[in-house]
């Protein structure tokens, strides 16, 4: 959570600990980045375009703003924040000097190994590289650098700034002394840092995506509408959001990238991605993000 005493300055933790670089200025990347400037380190956000990187500067702002609006911090807090971020496109340039870089791309591993191999190149040795991967094998993306001691999962929640876990996963050469780092780093950033071995999905996806899949395979077969099978987990699980519900608040393409995961991975049938989340996504009804999921969500 946001907190109104905020330490002055940039904060040294560690070796080289001075800068973090945050790839990828979208949902996920803005949250982590808020959440390390919040916590007193010198932060850049990195995207393709400034268009990218204003849009994840403009909802750092906002969520800032809230914390304003409710007497939580002062607006001179939310601009020492501000302040600690430092928007980039030229990623090159913004890792040279980093402590560490955290990639909150697209869930691809293509994507991500060749982003991964490119940093290995750009980075100083010491850097630590961590991705946010919420399924991707971490061992599997520490072997496209020349440092896969140096390489590690932190897989934050969303909304980032207001949940308080992050998933450390340890790769098969990741080293204690990156964990400990790491692990450190995340209760800085006020969170609490939870080890997860290097399984497809981890925990947290391995748990929730199955349960999002049979939620929309009960919709396939015309159990019930979208409303009445939130209704069911709302009122008789207790969750605070119903799984289709989350499922378009996550992305359907999200969803189905980390059911092919699980299914690719471990090769069990139970985890076969539901044709129902097929169709949506190619038919690009990805959920709030486009405007039309399981639910509609106008403008």
């Amino acid at each position: 959570m946001l907190r109104a005493s905020l330490p002055p300055g940039n904060v040294v933790y560690g070796p080289a600990m001075t800068k973090i670089v945050v790839i990828g200025a979208g949902t996920m990347g803005n949250g982590i980045a808020h959440t390390a400037a919040a916590s007193g380190f010198s932060t850049t956000l990195v995207d393709v375009s400034d268009a990218f990187v204003q849009r994840g500067m403009s909802t750092i702002s906002a969520n800032l703003q809230r914390g304003v609006d409710k007497g939580k911090m002062s607006a001179a807090d939310k601009q020492a924040i501000l302040d600690r971020v430092q928007p980039a496109t030229n990623m090159e340039e913004a890792v040279a000097d980093a402590g560490l870089v955290v990639e909150a791309i697209i869930e691809n591993v293509a994507a991500k190994t060749d982003l991964f191999a490119k940093l290995d190149r750009l980075t100083k040795p010491e850097c630590i590289l961590a991705s946010n991967t919420s399924s991707i094998s971490i061992t599997k993306i520490a072997a496209a650098t020349k440092r896969p001691d140096k390489v590690i999962g932190m897989h934050f929640m969303n909304p980032v700034p207001v949940m308080a876990l992050v998933e450390v996963i340890r790769g098969i050469a990741t080293s204690d002394e990156t964990y400990r780092t790491v692990e450190e780093l995340a209760k800085k950033m006020g969170k609490t840092p939870i080890a997860v071995n290097d399984y497809p999905g981890f925990i947290s996806n391995r748990v929730l995506m199955p349960m999002i899949n049979e939620a929309i395979f009960a919709l396939y077969e015309g159990v019930a509408t979208p409303e009445a099978i939130d209704g069911v987990m709302k009122l008789g699980m207790n969750h605070p959001m119903g799984p289709l519900t989350l499922a378009d608040f996550i992305g359907l393409d999200v969803c189905l990238a980390i059911m092919n995961v699980l299914h690719e991975g471990l090769g069990d049938p139970k985890y076969r991605p539901c044709p129902l989340l097929r169709r949506m996504v190619a038919a690009g009804q990805l959920g709030k993000k486009s405007g039309r999921g399981f639910y509609e969500y106008p403008g």
